[in-house]
């Protein structure tokens, strides 16, 4: 498994207690931040097993759902849900979205 996966999992739980303070103001987007988290995983998880295309597809994908989830947590901090993304939260999803576009890069 590549080392950017025990990351990956860190931020499914970062984004879980996010998501739980969300759902008091917004359930929607509480429910597709962690669709999109979960999403993360499982592309990263299922581009390490696959080749050639499909890899890549699969990173991109994880690529994707994880600046999805850095934008929604940006939109509920916008809204008034939340306060700022904490530098530990907002560091990992930098180290994950900077892994994925390398990885996106050496598989296509």
């Amino acid at each position: 498994m590549l080392r950017i996966y025990p990351v990956s999992l860190q931020m499914v739980r970062d984004v879980r207690s996010f998501a739980d303070a969300i759902q008091r103001f917004d359930g929607d987007l509480a429910r597709q931040l962690r669709r999109a988290s979960m999403s993360v995983v499982l592309n990263l998880s299922e581009g390490s097993g696959s080749r050639g295309g499909r890899r890549r597809m699969r990173y991109e994908d994880a690529l994707g759902s994880a600046r999805e989830t850095l934008a929604g947590l940006e939109a509920a901090h916008a809204a008034g849900y939340l306060g700022p993304v904490p530098e530990a939260v907002r560091g990992r999803f930098n180290h994950i979205i900077g892994t994925l576009v390398r990885l996106g890069q050496r598989a296509a």
